[in-house]
């Protein structure tokens, strides 16, 4: 296919929005608070709850504990670590004051007092994304960090996302879904307290959700489906790149794109998709995103894939070539950037240390992936002394007479007054 028909395949994407379903959604919730998600979870889950059932109580929390696999919990405890370790390498901290004179400026950053995290129960558990998002959240000191997520069928969740939010630290867990789950977070029922922000992947209704509750809340991004974009030259083993654009394409939707210089390579590659995703346990599912989200795009040096990636601005990039580093430098647009044979996708999925919530849907060229710092305020910190005021003065009251604000002139001029 030409570059542009590439383009246009791996940039493509599902029907129009359910915008209307979800507004309706958010309304009923926040005019009728629990009534509302008991009714929505039972139509949109077939879960009967009551009010006492919407919160996860701690008994069932420690008894999910309890049945988690050790070496998953071991692994999820690892993970946190990890996440923590990096998260922390990365807050922001107040910087030093900036003197001028009688004049000192500052940047004050303290958390949000609480946030909400949603966490799909799809097609995947994704237990790690509980890890992903909780983390960040408790190294930037929010003090309250509440969790929703869909319930089965029997209002039970399922034992690795319950294990994960103990051992990530969230304070609340709420059996609620999609558009209901962040309605009532933003909003807030008689049992479930509103949130500061909310932060999480999930479907198309939680993205719109989300999207209709910010302002109300602040919200980290707008996820969409997972995306993948390999760069590779002849030196790039192929199998590895199949394996690679399959771990996203296996997340129903996801798209996988290979951009490549080598000819050679990009037939091994076609052929191995072939013979690997015939094996992958959601092998149907796989195949029809690639056929409906995937490319293979030979260009002429690494320099156009390069660019071509900019313009795609993925989710995330590989970089598999004999100089990763040196081809990584021109990626202006990537949520996340793995370089070399040995660093495929899932370790930042994982285990790596920054969050694996990262822009989609072409948003990387104006966002960044979830950070500890997404849950911090930055407020400014002026202090004038007598004279810095009175050197300021006229320059304060030539600006604001301009602007015929008179007020603000007399402010400071009435300072400067020696009489009462």
């Amino acid at each position: 296919m030409s570059l542009e028909e590439g383009l246009r395949a791996a940039g493509a994407r599902a029907e129009e929005p359910p915008l209307d379903a979800v507004r309706r959604v958010m309304a009923d919730v926040r005019l009728r608070g629990d009534a509302a998600l008991i009714e929505q979870t039972r139509r949109l889950d077939g879960c009967a709850l009551t009010p006492e059932r919407l919160r996860v109580s701690d008994d069932e929390i420690a008894e999910a504990v309890a049945r988690c696999p050790a070496a998953l919990s071991e692994a999820l405890g690892l993970a946190v670590g990890r996440v923590r370790r990096f998260q922390e390498s990365i807050l922001l901290k107040d910087p030093e004051p900036l003197r001028d004179g009688g004049r000192v400026c500052s940047i004050r950053y303290r958390p949000v007092d609480s946030a909400g995290v949603y966490i799909p129960g799809g097609t995947a558990s994704l237990a790690s994304t509980v890890v992903m998002a909780v983390v960040p959240a408790r190294v930037a000191g929010v003090p309250r960090v509440a969790m929703a997520t869909p319930p089965r069928a029997d209002g039970s969740v399922s034992d690795d996302r319950l294990a994960a939010a103990r051992l990530a630290g969230v304070d609340e867990v709420y059996r609620l879904g999609g558009a209901v789950a962040v309605a009532a977070l933003a909003y807030g029922t008689e049992s479930v307290p509103a949130v500061d922000f909310v932060a999480g992947p999930g479907n198309i209704y939680t993205t719109l959700a989300k999207r209709e509750v910010f302002g109300q809340v602040g919200v980290e991004m707008l996820p969409g489906p997972s995306e993948i974009v390999v760069i590779a030259d002849g030196s790039a083993e192929r199998g590895f790149v199949a394996a690679d654009m399959l771990s996203q394409a296996e997340h129903d939707p996801g798209s996988a794109v290979l951009l490549t210089d080598d000819a050679d390579l990009a037939e091994g590659v076609r052929a191995e998709l072939e013979c690997q995703v015939a094996s992958l346990p959601r092998a149907a599912a796989a195949r029809a995103c690639l056929e409906r989200y995937g490319a293979v795009i030979i260009a002429a040096t690494l320099e156009e894939c390069v660019e071509l990636a900019n313009r795609l601005a993925p989710e995330h990039v590989e970089v598999l070539a004999r100089e990763p580093e040196a081809v990584a430098e021109g990626i202006r647009h990537a949520g996340a950037i793995f370089l070399g044979p040995w660093t495929p996708e899932p370790t930042g999925d994982y285990v790596a240390g920054p969050s694996h919530i990262l822009p989609t849907s072409r948003t990387a060229r104006f966002a960044s992936g979830l950070s500890c710092n997404d849950f911090l305020k930055r407020s400014s910190v002026i202090r004038y002394d007598a004279a810095a005021l009175a050197e300021d003065a006229p320059v304060i009251a030539a600006i604001a007479r301009a602007e015929e604000l008179e007020a603000h002139a007399r402010s400071v001029e009435r300072r400067l007054k020696k009489e009462p």
